[in-house]
């Protein structure tokens, strides 16, 4: 694709923040600190975040940069609803008043950084700590050879299922679906009317992109063709998976509203009774381990359609330094010294992240030699992730927010209001089609 482009404006930049979301509710804390001895880091997990463990981990974090550098580092809470699919974050941006540190996923990355608003951290990189990152998880954190973010872990999507459900619907190991038809089967027998039988994300906004890209990718579908250049969402493999998602809540064995925080919320759906099966990430794990510990459950790669290939996909936040930070130096080495730091600290505090207080797979290499001498893979659920999960995977892409609301559209029609998944499909390839006409930004992947 063409050069980024840098002539957008900060307020433009964002696409999509008017006045319903300069008109949100204010949250305790403020924007980049304009205290030269001080640096604010937004996040959606601590203080007083909902797993305590990750809250820790985050002030932790923080106490131990404070205790050895001259410019300190605040942190804000937000959560992740509205850290995630509101307008929080790029409101602050849009009125110039962003946080000099942030988590940034691979799916929002195009939007921040062709707004002019990523740091470039590679001169505060090693070439050996660079290399210690997976290539996989760092590439979408890349413009040519710079370094704009860097993966605090990885996030592994696959089928969890609750034990007891399916002792009660008479369903046995061997019943563990393998293929869509077989899943949609088996939800069946476990739908009652105080349950579903599956659960799949219905809220629009990155993350139901991130769990539909992997349905999208067993079924052979893309939505680029091969030189990036024309949409090739309006194909087979696309059509296949928005009929299956349309056909989860149609057959009514999937809600068409989750509870909680949504999909990603294992606590609100899952473990309390609301579903039977759901799509969920690695770090289901944790949450269960903490908040519901006698919650039976176990977990397989999500089933792939019949005559499909499959894969899962990896989701993984990174964190990003603010380039226009009244101190993006300090930023900068923030970042860098957190995640991306050859020192033995640096190891065991990202191994204690991905292992420990969250569940995770480690995005570098020392980290996953670390978690593996901790026994962190032995057994359960992690090895499950570790050794079936990703036996094939692919990563979060980038896309415009442009191209991410064509996908999104489609994926809503067709799910929730009996659109039909052609018409769906082929509309979204228009309008990315029309978009990639004029796009002139970072490389999209």
């Amino acid at each position: 694709m063409a050069r980024a482009r840098r002539a957008i404006s900060r307020r433009s930049f964002l696409g999509g923040v008017g006045a319903a979301a300069l008109a949100a509710p204010v949250l305790t804390g403020c924007g980049p600190s304009r205290n030269p001895n001080e640096i604010t880091f937004w996040n959606f997990y601590g203080p007083g975040g909902q797993q305590k463990s990750q809250s820790d981990w985050f002030v932790q974090l923080a106490e131990e940069w404070n205790a050895t550098h001259e410019v300190k580092v605040r942190l804000r809470y937000v959560p992740t609803k509205d850290y995630t699919s509101g307008p929080t974050l790029q409101t602050s941006f849009s009125a110039g008043a962003g946080p000099d540190v942030f988590l940034l996923s691979p799916g929002d990355f195009l939007r921040y950084h062709n707004g002019g608003a990523l740091l470039d951290l590679t001169p505060h990189l090693t070439p050996e700590v660079r290399a210690d990152f997976l290539p996989q998880v760092l590439q979408t954190r890349l413009v040519g050879d710079r370094v704009y973010g860097l993966p605090m872990e990885i996030e592994p999507l696959a089928l969890y299922y609750g034990e007891a459900a399916f002792e009660q619907a008479k369903l046995a190991e061997g019943d563990l679906p393998r293929t869509w038809d077989q899943l949609l089967a088996v939800a069946e027998r476990l739908t009652t009317p105080d349950r579903f039988g599956m659960l799949l994300e219905t809220n629009p906004g990155y993350y139901q992109n991130f769990t539909f890209y992997q349905s999208m990718w067993m079924a052979g579908g893309e939505v680029f063709t091969p030189d990036q250049r024309r949409a090739a969402f309006n194909g087979p493999g696309v059509h296949a998976a928005l009929k299956f998602w349309q056909d989860t809540v149609t057959a009514g064995v999937a809600p068409r509203r989750v509870k909680g925080s949504g999909a990603n919320d294992s606590i609100s759906n899952i473990s309390d009774g609301y579903c039977a099966m759901q799509q969920l990430g690695i770090w289901g794990i944790a949450e269960i381990a903490e908040q519901a510990p006698d919650f039976r459950y176990g977990v397989i790669p999500m089933p792939s359609p019949a005559g499909g290939s499959y894969t899962t996909a990896l989701g993984s936040w990174a964190m990003v330094a603010n380039a226009q930070s009244a101190n993006p130096q300090a930023a900068a080495e923030f970042v860098v010294w957190a995640l991306g730091s050859a020192d033995p600290a640096c190891i065991e505090r990202m191994r204690r992240w991905n292992t420990v207080a969250k569940t995770n797979l480690p995005p570098r290499y020392s980290v996953q030699r670390a978690a593996e001498q901790h026994g962190a893979f032995d057994s359960g659920p992690m090895r499950v992730f570790k050794e079936q999960v990703m036996a094939q995977a692919r990563p979060e892409p980038r896309y415009p927010p442009e191209i991410y609301r064509a996908i999104s559209d489609a994926v809503q029609s067709c799910q929730l209001d009996g659109g039909d998944p052609v018409s769906a499909a082929e509309a979204a390839a228009q309008q990315i089609d029309t978009f990639l006409s004029t796009y002139d930004g970072a490389p999209i992947n």
